[in-house]
């Protein structure tokens, strides 16, 4: 019996390719279905990237099912295609899937999937939060019956890489992130303050390439896409490890460091907006704070970043030679 149940909630994206591969090639995780959001790509393309993953896996039984199209106060702004390609998978020109999205929505599949199995079900989120804070506020019992929430997203300690302020999935959707942090329940954020210290080399990558599976070859097909941007947008030589982390911290928490904050979102329309802070439980006088309210949230700053890129690499190997 695998030793993690999840949901993956999913804008895919490149990293997004990443981080449900490295899922479904650990044995030590269950993923129990795709749900999709806007976000990297709006939800139909991401709907159907999410299924050709699973194709491509050898996965077709995970069920993905059709979330969010925008945020909860604003219209769908466009996606991110310098980053992830006009078809969200560094235009691979991929086929149509074969299989379709689940009939029911996503909000639907979480809450009947962690109702059903109280205290087991991970949220793995990899996109703006928008499906998550849907699901509360229509069950907000769920809230006590789910195992934790592994959210990709927010910057509490360094700079945005959306706007000077913000993380690009939570500038996405402040109003649902901040409904998601306020929420009384177990929250990891493996945002900025920790992707940004974990690199995957050139050589790194081309390990990664060389996985003789139907993932290494995708891979192989759209990495090298967002490996350019990240040589020409950010100076960087590889790329920064962002939604794996999230899978990397389900397996190996003792790879990371953290700390625990109180955080509230910037829900302005000012240049802060969607910025991620943590905040004071007292004043200077000693008197507790409003925000003491909030719950405490693990908050990823630092990690062991060569285990955490082995780690992620060496679980596509041993899936292919399996």
């Amino acid at each position: 019996m695998a030793e993690h149940s999840i949901i993956i909630d999913t804008d895919p994206g490149i990293d997004d390719a990443m981080a449900i591969f490295y899922a479904l090639a650990s044995p030590e995780i269950e993923v129990l279905g795709l749900t999709t959001v806007f976000g990297n790509v709006d939800v139909d393309l991401a709907t159907e990237n999410a299924l050709r993953l699973v194709e491509i896996a050898g996965r077709s039984d995970v069920p993905v099912a059709r979330g969010a199209a925008r945020s909860l106060t604003v219209p769908f702004p466009g996606g991110v295609e310098f980053v992830h390609g006009a078809d969200g998978q560094g235009n691979a020109s991929l086929a149509p899937p074969r299989g379709a999205p689940s009939t029911r929505r996503a909000t639907e599949l979480i809450i009947d999937t962690v109702m059903s199995r109280p205290g087991e079900v991970t949220l793995v989120t990899l996109g703006p939060l928008t499906n998550v804070a849907l699901a509360l506020i229509e069950r907000p019992e769920i809230a006590s019956s789910v195992r934790g929430v592994i959210a990709m997203g927010g910057n509490v300690h360094v700079g945005g890489n959306a706007s000077t302020a913000a993380e690009a999935n939570i500038l996405n959707d402040p109003e649902a992130a901040d409904i998601v942090f306020s929420a009384p329940w177990p929250v990891t954020i493996c945002g900025l303050d920790v992707t940004h210290r974990i690199l995957m080399t050139p050589d790194d990558l081309e390990r990664a390439y060389r996985v003789d599976s139907p993932v290494g070859r995708h891979l192989a097909r759209i990495v090298p896409f967002y490996h350019a941007f990240y040589e020409k947008h950010v100076g960087s030589n590889g790329i920064y490890v962002h939604d794996s982390t999230t899978i990397s911290y389900l397996l190996h928490p003792d790879a990371f460091v953290t700390e625990s904050h109180r955080l509230l979102v910037d829900t302005g329309s000012g240049v802060g907006r969607g910025k991620t802070w943590p905040v004071a439980t007292r004043d200077e006088a000693g008197r507790v704070a409003g925000s003491v309210t909030r719950p405490e949230i693990t908050v990823c700053v630092d990690a062991d970043a060569r285990r955490v890129v082995e780690a992620e690499i060496a679980a596509l190997e041993r899936a292919a030679d399996s």
